[in-house]
């Protein structure tokens, strides 16, 4: 389910969730056919009487969990409620765990944003810039800026844009975001002008490919009390708010702009289209993007723009032709009347959500709503599809399991115990502080999984046991110190297998993290879950079904297997 992940998000789980379900269809094979002829070709029975160190290690260790494991049987109902107080526990600690799309990366450059007064032009933002590189100057000489990009007049005579390439990070001692937080200061005192400097992160929502804060619009009746509200909204950010500021208002109705009336009737008249006209007008104005040709797999586009220079003025606009349906050339100025007018970091993102929701609340008048755009948007529908998905999802692990165990018992006391893996998972991320992101949210699937295959290897052979006469409570007590080892090494070899995750570092480092901690640390506490929790609701649900039987053939079978062992196969505590 989680391949077919609707919105943005989804397609970052679709290539995880395939690669995932194909990995495990390859390693299935690989386990039930070429594993069995390699160790046909081994000795597996340790032949010396003398214990190797894994035995002098591992049996003192099995025997303490079984002398642990009978107290939790003894005493079931405690066992469950420790193990509720514990996962209630991740609730707390949920609070405390900062909410957001994507962790801050340290990508090796920073982007400044600057914007000017409405109507100056490129010689005032030119001085500007200089002001901003004069800020940056100290960072090129220590090292920590390798060089800077700057283009005045991005987008609008009165915006700046800086680009500002770090060092790489092994000649740096200082992060991205620490770097970028010690610029916001003298950035904002620079005068004439709104700056703002952020890290770019691996993936951007934002408006123009910028994630750099929490970006959200207004709807109303008309835009002017739009912009009053907008206006309002911006002066509680920044006489109210703690953790927001820096607020920034798109619409500015001081911003001049040409508005082109057409006059239809007289178009019409002279047999000029109004397609014709806004055609003429794109590729003169802006360039009109015809095809895209394709020259040794490289697509490049091909533009029908105007000679450099060749519109400056709005005179320049009324002297354009246009192409009449007779075929005639028509002055754009006997149809068009030209018209100069106004046009009517390091806070989590979750937290910034709720924020800027009770500034809106107190704040916007009856009318205007607000609606979330950008990284808060996709948030807001990460999250949501994922709730849906994972509901999906063990809804269909949980079919299958039925399917599988041909009964209701075994796949309800896995599916109990994934929430106890998922509050191990918060555990994880409190203690390492990383935050909930989409990365971690991976580490959480993957967690589930290996949490619910755990627990097969203990119900299943519980089952075994139980179908093979045992009691109840000593077929889940010789299942669990049976399978421990296996599950142990399980545990063991993938959490070892995650500590490249956790020491990686430079570019995408902390998205890299985010996965290793999760699989890492909520590996190592689900299973704890696993190998106490699970056989006390084994003990406790399983008593609802009966046991599988067995024919003739297999009982004499299991009986032939067992008496060529030394040792006794059963050592469940006494009823």
């Amino acid at each position: 389910p989680l391949s077919f992940l609707p919105s943005t998000v989804g397609r970052l789980f679709r290539e995880f969730g395939f690669v995932l379900a194909f990995s495990v269809i390859i390693s299935s094979f690989v386990a039930l056919t070429l594993s069995p002829a390699i160790a046909a070709k081994f000795t597996l029975v340790e032949k010396s009487d003398k214990p190797n160190v894994f035995a002098r290690i591992g049996n003192p260790l099995r025997d303490l969990y079984g002398r642990m494991l009978k107290l939790c049987l003894a005493f079931p109902l405690v066992t469950f409620f420790v193990s509720l107080a514990a996962a209630g526990g991740a609730y707390f600690a949920y609070q405390n765990i900062s909410s957001q799309l994507v962790p801050s990366e340290d990508r090796g450059r920073i982007e400044i944003f600057a914007s000017g007064p409405d109507g100056v032009g490129l010689n005032f933002m030119e001085r500007q810039a200089d002001e901003v590189e004069a800020i940056l100057q100290p960072y090129l000489d220590s090292g920590e800026i390798r060089s800077i990009f700057t283009v005045v007049g991005r987008w609008d005579p009165n915006r700046v844009g800086v680009t500002a390439e770090l060092a790489p990070w092994e000649e740096r001692t200082r992060s991205q975001e620490e770097i970028v937080a010690e610029l916001r200061r003298p950035l904002s005192q620079v005068p004439g002008i709104r700056a703002s400097a952020f890290g770019p992160s691996s993936l951007s929502f934002g408006r123009g490919g910028r994630s750099s804060g929490l970006e959200v619009a207004l709807t109303g009746p008309d835009y002017q009390s739009i912009y009053l509200a907008a206006r309002q909204l911006a002066d509680t950010i920044e006489t109210e708010s703690t953790i927001l500021s820096n607020a920034e208002i798109s619409y500015q109705p001081t911003q001049p702009q040409l508005s082109i009336q057409v006059d239809r009737r007289r178009a019409a008249d002279l047999g000029v289209s109004l397609d014709q006209i806004s055609l003429t007008l794109r590729a003169m104005v802006g360039g009109e993007d015809i095809t895209d040709l394709n020259v040794q797999d490289q697509a490049i586009p091909i533009m029908l723009e105007a000679e450099t220079n060749a519109i400056e003025t709005p005179t320049d606009l009324s002297n354009l032709f246009v192409r009449s349906n007779s075929g005639e050339l028509v002055s754009l100025s006997s149809l068009t009347t030209l018209v100069e007018e106004g046009v009517a970091s390091g806070v989590p993102l979750a937290d910034a959500i709720v924020e800027m929701q009770r500034l809106a609340a107190d704040t916007l008048p009856e009318g205007i709503s607000m609606i979330f755009r950008g990284e808060a948007e996709t948030l807001g529908e990460s999250n949501r599809d994922l709730l849906i998905t994972y509901g999906f999802a063990l809804l269909i692990v949980f079919l299958v399991l039925v399917a599988q165990f041909e009964s209701l018992s075994s796949p309800l006391i896995i599916i109990i115990t994934v929430p106890f893996a998922l509050a191990a998972a918060i555990y994880a991320l409190f203690l390492s502080g990383v935050s909930l992101n989409i990365y971690s949210q991976i580490g959480l699937v993957l967690l589930i999984g290996l949490m619910a295959k755990n627990g097969v290897l203990l119900v299943e052979f519980a089952n075994q046991l139980r179908a093979e006469g045992l009691a109840l409570k000593d077929a889940v007590y010789e299942a669990a110190t049976v399978r421990v080892r296996p599950i142990v090494m399980t545990v063991i070899s993938t959490a070892f297998g995650a500590i490249p995750l956790l020491l990686s570092s430079g570019a995408g480092a902390e998205a890299r993290n985010a996965i290793g901690w999760v699989i890492f640390g909520g590996l190592g506490l689900a299973s704890v879950f696993t190998l106490f929790l699970t056989p006390v609701l084994y003990l406790s649900i399983a008593r609802f079904s009966s046991p599988k039987t067995q024919t003739d053939d297999e009982l004499d079978s299991d009986l032939q297997r067992y008496s060529e062992q030394d040792e006794q196969p059963h050592a469940g505590p006494a009823e």
